[in-house]
């Protein structure tokens, strides 16, 4: 039976796709870093359900060693923890910006570097990478995700030519916008980590905030996410890189054939 830890689970894409894939009999092993969303998620019948927080180096040997001991393998690994913090880039204090690369970069690179030296041993493997549309574009107001999102891309792209001889394969999502909390929780961090108030951009923020409920274009259900890890984990050769929602098609597509210029002006208007 093919086998899965995905990183992330309490919420939306995480969760989502560990349900996804435990309905077609994918032996999933979902993470969250609560144990109350552990316990959530062993409710919902994931009796293989553990703690992991990216950001602590020990956890992620822990879950490993766990998985290997009763299945002797790790056929997939889904990177999928990861948070929006949204602020205008002079309003990102660097520590707020540290702490964003500390989740969605180096907790990543952290578990990359961990699986690796596993699947060398078995001989194969699958690495999934949570990448985004903003990996490819960049929007207004959201500086530290954006660069997070970039820095997997360069890790990931380099991660490929390294892995190039052998049976493990690197694989890039560019997700565009998926039903989850994602926004709320950036507009939460945004209150918790800008002072609002005194920002020149303290309109839009406030704007933002109060259109956390409006409807976002393109917009699809998070199975969108997981029906692609699916046909991941049954591919004998995955492709590199999937794009995912007609946003990330439409953007990837613009970025290759208007000039900076032109798609700054574009961009401003969808942030």
């Amino acid at each position: 039976m093919v086998n899965i830890i995905i990183t992330g689970c309490s919420t939306g894409i995480g969760l989502e796709t560990a349900l996804y894939l435990k309905e077609r009999f994918i032996k999933v092993y979902p993470t969250a870093r609560t144990l109350k969303d552990v316990k959530k998620l062993q409710s919902l019948g994931f009796e293989h359900a553990m703690q992991l927080d990216v950001t602590n180096s020990s956890q992620i040997t822990s879950v490993i060693k766990h998985v290997l001991h009763r299945d002797d393998k790790i056929d997939v690994w889904f990177n999928n923890a990861g948070y929006g913090q949204a602020g205008a880039v002079e309003d990102i204090k660097t520590n707020v910006l540290r702490e964003q690369f500390e989740t969605n970069v180096f907790g990543l690179h952290e578990c990359t570097r961990q699986i690796i030296p596993v699947m060398r041993k078995q001989g194969y493997g699958k690495i999934i990478q949570h990448s985004s549309v903003l990996g490819l574009i960049s929007l207004f107001g959201r500086g530290a995700y954006n660069a997070s999102k970039y820095a997997i891309e360069g890790l990931t792209d380099t991660l490929r030519l390294e892995l190039k001889d052998t049976n493990i394969y690197p694989i890039l999502l560019n997700t565009g916008p998926v039903t989850s909390n994602f926004r709320k929780t950036a507009m939460k961090k945004l209150e918790e980590n800008v002072a609002i108030e005194n920002s020149i951009f303290s309109t839009k923020y406030f704007e933002n905030i109060k259109g956390n409920h409006k409807k976002v274009p393109f917009n699809k259900e998070a199975d969108a996410v997981a029906s692609i890890v699916h046909h991941i984990l049954l591919s004998e050769k995955p492709k590199p890189r999937y794009y995912i929602t007609t946003a990330t098609y439409l953007l990837g597509y613009l970025k290759r054939i208007l000039s900076t210029s032109l798609l700054d002006k574009l961009l401003l208007k969808l942030g």
